[in-house]
């Protein structure tokens, strides 16, 4: 049964919280229990302590006290913990892919997503990894970066004479937990071992008025929201997965988010690269597109002891938790449902990347934007990373492979298009061009379909090579 309505009403109390039993004589016995039970699995003394730091912490950033300030003995990251694509020969990039596909046929390397979200700004009522962006295939996000797991498994299993695995480990949502297990079923694990793919969820934190007031979403039920990518650490303890972890004798781990559309799975390169430095700690990064574009940069302490990770909407180092001020939906004294019109509410969220200051061999490799980071974050409304600007980007990308193959592409009329390497924000890729990750993980192999072929616009090479070879001899 668990406490009763007296002895959560006393704790509450105590921390200033007892409005949120403000109905508690109107609810069915259903709705009592499931309160209860989110008071209970919150523990009034941490909900008390939760709702006292959003409260300050919202007040420090709208006080502009200092924060939001750059530490001014910040600099760019030192050259010898920096790497990258173009920084690199072709000898030098071949012998780190080489130690990356060793460790992952060892069965050492492990992918971990970053899916909690809601697609609220993309306008869509699932999960982000269940999203078309419009490609020829019209596969889905999930169903790209479960192909290419396959794909870079089949690479490391055939260099070194083996069979291996890489484990998809999958931080849902309270949100996109369910939804995200019924499509995996539903697409039978898009031919992944159901065992390698393992879901579990991060925590739930309640959302706080300016005054330091947990907020009621309805009645009988507390506004939640996921406590940020960063609650993954927590959540790896919570859920027993680095338990699984060292079961499966997991040694390095690549995390992503869902929302990048070229998202290299399980990256050989990156792998080996960290492997070479001894790196406890890598992070992929790319140049900015503009000064003001919002995304992380990367810089260190001048003694350079420790690497940080500067975010924009990041106000204090030192400070754990980050602020986000939100419309929260609410009922009102007199039990009336209200959707503001104004921010009422703050959520606290922690970060990935907060961990980066606390590694003592931290290294950051840099890859081109056009290969490897295109983010679907916005509906079509907007003018960037959106599912058109995320589909482009990989036909793009997929044409240019085809290209160095040995490919030509023509008009209806057989006239030959003019080869593309690069394009201005506006253009759009010069064909439609879509290769299977089952056939080409990052453009390797493509020689012996494409060279010397005359192909046509749409043009979908999948996994069913042979018939394409048949029909292009």
């Amino acid at each position: 049964m668990g406490p009763s309505e007296e002895e959560l009403r006393a704790r509450l109390e105590r921390v200033g919280q007892a409005h949120l039993l403000r109905f508690w004589a109107e609810l069915e016995p259903a709705q009592r229990d499931s309160l209860r039970q989110t008071l209970v699995q919150l523990d009034a003394r941490e909900l008390g302590e939760h709702c006292k730091l959003a409260a300050e912490a919202c007040a420090r950033e709208q006080g502009g006290s200092g924060q939001g300030r750059l530490d001014g003995n910040l600099e760019p990251i030192p050259a010898q913990f920096l790497g990258g694509v173009s920084r690199s020969d072709a000898a030098t990039l071949e012998r780190w892919e080489e130690e990356g596909l060793r460790q992952i046929s060892q069965d050492k390397v492990a992918m971990l997503l970053l899916a909690g979200g809601q697609g609220t700004r993309l306008g869509v009522p699932y999960p982000k990894g269940m999203y078309d962006v419009g490609l020829p295939s019209h596969k889905t996000l999930y169903q790209i970066q479960a192909e290419r797991i396959r794909k870079v498994e089949q690479l490391a299993g055939r260099r070194f004479g083996t069979q291996c695995a890489i484990p998809w480990y999958i931080m849902t949502s309270e949100f996109t937990l369910g939804p995200t297990e019924k499509f995996f079923q539903e697409h039978n694990y898009f031919n992944l071992k159901k065992s390698n793919v393992v879901m579990f969820e991060q925590r739930m934190l309640p959302a706080v008025t300016f005054d330091g007031k947990a907020i009621l979403e309805e009645k009988g039920k507390l506004a939640m929201a996921p406590d940020g990518n960063g609650g993954l650490y927590r959540a790896l303890v919570d859920n027993k997965i680095l338990e699984d972890m060292d079961r499966r004798g997991i040694r390095y781990i690549h995390v992503y988010c869902v929302d990048n559309i070229l998202v290299k799975m399980a990256d050989p390169v990156f792998i080996g690269f960290c492997v070479s430095k001894g790196a406890d700690c890598g992070a992929k990064v790319v140049e900015k597109a503009y000064p003001t574009e919002p995304v992380g940069v990367v810089c260190v302490d001048v003694d350079g002891s420790h690497a940080r990770w500067w975010e924009y909407k990041k106000f204090e180092p030192q400070l754990k938790h980050h602020v986000a001020i939100k419309k929260v939906p609410f009922v009102d004294e007199k039990g009336n449902l209200v959707k503001p019109l104004k921010p009422n509410g703050i959520k606290l969220e922690k970060f990935v990347f907060d961990v980066f200051q606390f590694s003592k061999n931290f290294v950051a490799f840099e890859v081109p934007r056009e290969d490897e980071f295109s983010p679907l974050k916005n509906a079509d409304t907007a003018n960037k990373d959106t599912p058109t600007t995320t589909r482009q980007a990989l036909l793009f990308q997929h044409y240019r492979w085809a290209v160095k193959a040995g490919a030509t592409f023509v008009e209806a009329n057989g006239q030959r298009i003019p080869e593309k390497y690069s394009l201005s924000e506006d253009e759009e890729s010069p064909v439609v061009c879509e290769i299977s990750p089952l056939v080409s993980y990052f453009g390797e192999g493509l020689d012996a379909y494409l060279k010397a072929k005359i192909l046509q616009s749409p043009f979908l090479l999948d996994e069913d090579v042979e018939k394409f070879i048949a029909q292009h001899e």
